[in-house]
């Protein structure tokens, strides 16, 4: 409840009764203000609501009875608690004062301690209401705060689902650690991983032969076949280069292994969607080129502070994009480096073939690369193969 004491006006038209009552209201520590008239009580209420009001009926101008009615029509002080102070001591003047509801009626001459008594108790009862209502508006507004973080939450959730669609989760730990309000430009971490370029050879010539949105649709259906291989063996998207993609494979000593491994089953994906290539109006079977290689690079969020990419930064990107580039030169579906097969957990599981020892372009030292014809239970279709 509130510690100060109350504010009271009073309204009365005769000095000697307003100089009385503050004599009476202020030997009990009670704040008085004062009116001489209707008209200036209620400037005084509407400028600034008293706790209580003492008002006499009979004044000139504007009666008491007035007062409370016009006192009743103001929001700002439709709950102001009203005790007549008055001399008409008639059935009819207090069932007007109950009418307007006032809150008492009282006949003069006025009993000191009764008024005393009926002020303290209207006092304390308006601030258990005005507790009660604050209370109610607190439970309220925390009942309103819940929702809005239950909806918020809500909304975040399906931003970061949305989100996860454009971001992988791979790639999420490394940007947002505390989650997605955490993304900033530099979050990023150096590790060793293994990268695949995958190119659909001839996408020019088949797409000047569609219209745009048939070749939107069968891509859409490629990727997505694609994109269950490299999942399958614990990689990720990193993003879709129009007719070629780039996936990354992290996990620890053994992310080698998985991109051979799902660079061969890409390869036998493919077969399958080729046989139903006739709903996507694709002539000739689809093909394409695969490079792999591994090394160091650096994970994370690239860009300025208006925008952002995730993205993966390193050398191992730029080799593993110039094996690809070989693929077509040397007639090969899958090509991986030495760097690669260096890592392979079990290579026996593999069907390699040593194909050249080149200087990719743009680079300048040489290596061995390999072409990858298979897995072990596969039938082999070449004579030269490394075990």
């Amino acid at each position: 409840m509130q510690n100060r004491p109350p504010r009271i006006l009073l309204v009365d038209d005769e000095p000697n009764n307003i100089r009385l009552l503050e004599a009476l209201l202020q030997s009990e520590d009670y704040i008085t203000l004062a009116a001489s008239s209707g008209v200036e009580a209620l400037a005084i209420a509407n400028a600034s609501p008293p706790d209580i009001i003492l008002l006499d009926i009979m004044m000139p101008e504007m009666d008491g009875f007035e007062v409370c009615k016009q006192l009743r029509a103001d929001p700002k002080c439709q709950t102001l608690p009203v005790i007549f102070l008055t001399a008409l001591d008639d059935d009819h003047s207090r069932l007007r004062g109950l009418e307007l509801m006032g809150d008492d009626y009282l006949t003069k001459p006025i009993k000191s301690q009764l008024l005393l008594t009926k002020i303290a108790s209207i006092w304390r009862l308006q601030q258990m209401r005005s507790q009660q209502i604050q209370q109610q508006v607190s439970e309220e507004l925390r009942e309103k705060n819940k929702l809005q973080l239950c909806a918020a939450w809500n909304i975040n959730q399906a931003l970061s689902e949305k989100l996860r669609l454009f971001v992988p989760d791979q790639y999420l730990r490394r940007i947002a650690p505390s989650g997605v309000e955490s993304i900033q430009l530099g979050n990023a971490k150096e590790e060793e991983i293994s990268v695949l370029f995958g190119d659909i050879r001839g996408f020019t010539t088949i797409s000047e032969s569609q219209s745009a949105s048939e070749t939107f649709n069968w891509l859409n259906a490629f990727f997505t076949q694609m994109n269950s291989c490299i999942i399958a063996h614990n990689g990720f998207i990193d993003k879709y280069l129009g007719d070629a993609l780039m996936a990354v494979f992290d996990r620890s000593g053994h992310h080698a292994q998985d991109a051979l491994s799902a660079a061969v089953m890409m390869q036998e994906s493919l077969s399958e969607f080729n046989g139903g290539r006739d709903r996507y109006n694709l002539t000739q079977p689809l093909k394409i080129g695969i490079g792999i290689h591994s090394g160091k690079a650096v994970i994370g969020a690239l860009g300025a502070d208006s925008r952002l990419d995730s993205t993966v930064i390193g050398d191992v990107v730029n080799t593993a994009a110039r094996l690809e580039e070989l693929t077509k030169h040397y007639n090969c579906g899958i090509i991986t480096s030495e760097a690669s097969i260096a890592q392979l957990n079990q290579p026996e599981l593999f069907h390699l073939r040593w194909i050249d020892r080149v200087v990719p372009r743009g680079k300048q030292q040489a290596q061995d690369i390999y072409e990858v014809l298979g897995t072990a239970t596969q039938p082999l279709n070449v004579a030269r193969v490394l075990t």
